[in-house]
């Protein structure tokens, strides 16, 4: 498939991919790792689940027409920084910004930008915080730093994005005025609800905590 979309040999493609594939894993194992030692540490899990996927060749070549662009190997690279990437599920808005520090702090992969669409979201109503960060893979004879996209959202936010994927996909990116206006007032609905949730968490957890000073 891939020599029949790109203009280099399937030898390229199926290198680009198992660096991505390998990137995806690193990143994935990583977290796995964070999230255990803030479970033993604080007796907290802040990570509902974790999805992880690689970009369909058919996706890449439709975004890169979108840009103007020539399907060539070295455009990928260059211009898409998306083709790995990994979502983290939290329950709350907290968990966010508390997991987006935890990776920044990792040693061994590096943070090339941030993009905020929570505090700042998107005009369609989306919100996520999103991280491009790169990793390398250490081969048998060489380095290779490897680039994945982090997304960090709620169950709610999560939920939405789903849902406005779908709906976008099936009107090809130019759904009816209404139907745009009703996914936005829903995303509203959403962060009413992670605001409700999240303080909601906090009324539990200092209710535990002033019952356990009392015993």
């Amino acid at each position: 498939m891939g020599n029949l979309m790109f203009d280099e040999d399937i030898d390229s493609w199926e290198t680009l991919m198992f660096l991505y594939n390998s990137a995806l894993k690193e990143v994935q194992t990583k977290l796995e790792i964070l999230n255990d030692e803030f479970v033993h540490v604080h007796k907290y899990n802040p990570i509902e689940y974790i999805k992880s996927r690689i970009k369909t060749p058919e996706s890449i070549v439709k975004k890169l027409k979108r840009h103007g662009l020539e399907t060539s190997v070295d455009n990928m690279i260059n211009h898409i920084k998306d083709i790995a990437g990994i979502r983290i599920v939290c329950s709350f808005t907290s968990d966010i910004y508390r997991i987006a520090e935890m990776i920044g702090k990792q040693n061994d992969l590096t943070v090339i930008s941030v993009k905020d669409y929570i505090k700042n979201p998107k005009d369609s109503g989306y919100k996520s915080f999103h991280m491009l960060v790169s990793v390398p893979i250490f081969l048998s004879d060489s380095v290779v730093d490897t680039k994945v996209e982090i997304q960090i959202r709620t169950i709610a936010m999560d939920f939405w994005a789903s849902l406005e994927h779908k709906i976008y996909y099936k009107f090809e990116g130019h759904a009816p005025a209404y139907i745009s206006q009703d996914l936005k007032n829903c995303a509203d609905a959403v962060s009413e609800l992670d605001a409700k949730m999240l303080s909601l968490n906090e009324a539990i957890m200092q209710a535990k905590k002033e019952q356990e000073e009392q015993e």
